[in-house]
């Protein structure tokens, strides 16, 4: 039986890696697309046959293009894209070069939308897919140094809910995971000793909604959902 297709587009320790696991646990062939195989390479071994490791920046369009292509030919057709690259420089509005500013929007929003665009016509001719973008509370709101980070999730949240507004009817569910909180990782803790368990946001309880998200039925989709552990302020 030929397995259903997931990408996971941002493959690192945290997060990616643990939506990688989730997904193939449940049957799922999957690629693994990052700026860089380290970690992405490692992690298709220990998954076995089931797991590719592809290499690609994501704010290059043209690499994004060929991932695809070589996705396509190698394990068929896409099923469920998670877009979980992201990235951004810190500064204020005085501070941020416009080319850090620039790179922050293509790996956030630009990104996203060509990795979309790669999936959508397969998705559409089966009537189903489901498409889910990784976001952060930083779309809903601009520190004084999160200039370049916070307007380009912001822009990724919008293109989300267009996306949404537009594929839904064609049977794609496109839903956005807004994270609130300090990912669970050896570096974080190293930095926050004296931060207690409740404060992180542990990647495999993100990759368990993630995929109940692509297993939610049709009369409730969910478009936005917000991801903090029980501990955060908000």
């Amino acid at each position: 039986m030929t397995r259903p297709v997931c990408v996971v587009v941002g493959v690192g320790p945290g997060n990616g890696a643990a939506m990688a696991r989730r997904f193939a646990e449940e049957g799922y062939a999957v690629a693994l697309v990052a700026r860089t195989t380290g970690v992405s390479e490692m992690l298709a071994s220990e998954l076995g046959g089931c797991a590719r490791a592809y290499q690609a920046d994501a704010s290059d369009p043209s690499a994004l293009a060929q991932v695809f292509r070589s996705i396509q030919r190698d394990l068929g057709d896409v099923d469920v894209l998670v877009y979980n690259a992201g990235s951004g420089v810190w500064g204020t509005v005085e501070e941020i070069a416009p080319d850090a500013f620039e790179a922050a929007w293509r790996v956030n929003a630009l990104g996203a939308l060509v990795a979309s665009q790669h999936v959508i016509p397969a998705m559409r001719q089966k009537g189903q897919g489901t498409i889910v973008l990784i976001g952060a509370t930083a779309s809903r709101r601009g520190g004084p140094k999160s200039c370049a980070f916070s307007s380009a999730k912001g822009a990724q949240r919008v293109l989300a809910e267009s996306m949404a507004r537009h594929l839904w009817p064609a049977g794609i569910h496109v839903s956005l995971v807004v994270i609130d909180g300090v990912v669970d990782l050896p570096g974080t803790r190293a930095r926050m000793p004296d931060k207690s368990d409740a404060f992180f946001v542990r990647p495999v309880d993100v990759a368990a909604t993630v995929h109940h998200i692509v297993r939610q039925p049709r009369s409730t989709w969910s478009f936005e959902v917000e991801a903090r552990p029980f501990g955060e302020s908000w």
